[in-house]
């Protein structure tokens, strides 16, 4: 098979991608903007193929580097990149060079929010209802139409950054004074919906699911966002799908088929109402974040980034039975400073949950204030059960606090 992975730099996820792809009997090109020299040797000398271009998300410069390579191997088999900026110029690409994988139709379900609303909820699907926002005008109706407060966030957006929530008619303006929202320039608003929040990861091959798996955040990321100095965690139990996220599979499935799904990974993130109903918040036609792939690694024993690459490459999915709990802290610094200037209550977290921790990246002092909601550091934790690993997160999140000056 000929296979080009889209990279846009040597991230460690990319390099776990490379380290897998390497593995596999296949040739291998990449299209990236760094040079061939910036690429470590033992990847370079594995490599069929390199080609450089400005921007990986351009598609016209995708398609260019796609059929590059289909003129110089005669084909290319798989197109594949796991960012979420990446996948609608995937593809375009993909299209346009006859490239086997998700095309730009199902990859735009996926990135633009109203428009996976809107399949959605043709489907009969529970998502909170929404509009897409160019005027404050368009504001104010949708207002009238469910009331305050609301959702407010790019269309477009990744995961939670840039969500706000409004509450009044000040903090419209302001918000759509902050997202820069214009005829051309719309934002995506939506009816506040609260509950527990929850991941859902699914492996889908040829439009069929064969593999679920369902977490929590705690708390959710919007209170984590608008308050940067509470720190939060992600729990993977080890029930794979525990009662709830059980009866919510059907209704997972269900959006997958209509947003397109073929062959790939996706995460959706949903809410479980206090009355027990679900609501659809988004979902990605990519691995999740958050540290979620380590994770689930951790929790089957596998590299969680080779079984991906052997499933968009191969269309294969082997994986062991869940054996652990996992779950990840992470670590935001609180204060108006911009630098780390202490850590407390590390010895106490040794004693209270080390054991459990089986990997970390723990703030320093002196380093700058982090730009994401991710925070200075975080620390995965693993254990046999899931009250094992809710006892660790707990232990972490309330004994290690990190101080900016």
């Amino acid at each position: 098979m000929n296979v080009l992975l889209v990279a846009p730099q040597l991230s460690p996820n990319t390099l776990s991608c490379l380290d897998a792809l390497c593995g596999l009997d296949i040739r291998l090109g990449i299209v990236t903007p760094l040079s061939k020299e910036q690429i470590p040797e033992r990847y370079r000398r594995r490599l069929d193929g390199h080609y450089r271009v400005g921007d990986c998300g351009n598609e016209a410069q995708l398609t260019t580097a796609s059929q590059h390579f289909q003129k110089e191997w005669g084909r290319v088999d798989r197109l594949i990149g796991f960012l979420e900026t990446l996948q609608v110029p995937l593809g375009v690409a993909r299209d346009r060079c006859g490239i086997p994988g998700m095309g730009a139709e199902v990859a735009q379900n996926f990135r633009e929010k109203n428009q996976m609303k809107q399949v959605l909820r043709r489907a009969g699907l529970p998502v909170a209802r929404q509009a897409l926002l160019h005027t404050l005008e368009e504001g104010r109706r949708f207002i009238g139409q469910v009331g305050y407060p609301i959702v407010v966030k790019p269309p477009a957006g990744m995961g939670s950054r840039a969500t706000m929530r409004v509450r009044d008619g000040n903090e419209l303006v302001e918000a759509l004074k902050v997202l820069e929202v214009s005829p051309q320039n719309p934002a995506q608003a939506e009816e506040f919906v609260t509950g527990e929040e929850h991941t859902f990861e699914t492996v889908s091959i040829g439009g069929k699911p064969v593999w679920h798996s369902s977490s929590y955040y705690l708390p959710g990321p919007l209170q984590v966002l608008e308050n940067p100095w509470m720190q939060y965690s992600i729990l993977l139990p080890k029930e794979r799908l525990q009662p709830h996220a059980e009866a919510f599979r059907p209704t997972n499935i269900r959006a997958l088929a209509a947003l397109g799904m073929e062959t790939g990974l996706s995460h959706m993130e949903w809410f479980l109402r206090a009355d027990g109903t679900p609501v659809i918040s988004e979902v990605g036609a990519r691995p999740p974040g958050v540290n979620l792939m380590p994770m689930m690694g951790l929790a089957h024993g596998v590299d969680f980034w080779q079984q991906w690459v052997e499933l968009m490459v191969l269309g294969r999915w082997n994986l062991p039975e869940r054996r652990f709990a996992a779950g990840c802290v992470f670590f935001r610094g609180q204060g108006k400073g911009e630098r780390v200037v202490a850590i407390h209550g590390l010895e106490e977290a040794q004693e209270r949950a080390g054991k459990y921790v089986v990997d970390k990246l723990l703030p320093q002092v002196g380093q700058r204030k982090a730009s994401g909601y991710e925070g200075e550091g975080w620390a995965l934790v693993r254990a046999e059960s899931t009250a094992e690993v809710v006892a660790a997160l707990k232990g972490l999140l309330t004994t290690v606090r990190v101080e900016l000056g």
